[in-house]
């Protein structure tokens, strides 16, 4: 379960350090080529580029959990099961009166 939360984490953290180092480096031109563009190239290619990554991250989350192998079955609880055998051979109270009221009556 520990490995659950860890990726979880991590992912989560991913989702907000990559898009906002983006937007950062676009914004001081950390990035190589970016000072030839106008601001409004360099802020729509910023916002782009962040929200493509964010889905990156998110379809990286989603792999990950898909490759990983449960440990075990999951398996119904017993109290819930006894219980629902239980009310499956009950018969209802709208049964028990309708057996009761037609047996006195010939059509």
């Amino acid at each position: 379960m520990s490995t659950v939360v860890t990726k979880f984490a991590v992912t989560s953290m991913l989702m907000w350090m990559v898009p906002v180092a983006i937007v950062y480096g676009f914004n001081h031109q950390i990035f190589p080529g970016v000072g030839q563009l106008s601001p409004s190239a360099q802020t729509l290619a910023s916002g782009f580029l962040a929200v493509i990554s964010v889905n990156l991250v998110i379809g990286f989350y989603i792999y990950m959990a898909m490759k990983e192998t449960p440990h075990q079955e999951p398996q119904p609880d017993p109290t819930f099961l006894a219980n629902a055998k239980a009310s499956i051979n009950q018969p209802t109270s709208s049964q028990v009166s309708d057996d009761s009221h037609g047996k006195g009556k010939v059509e």
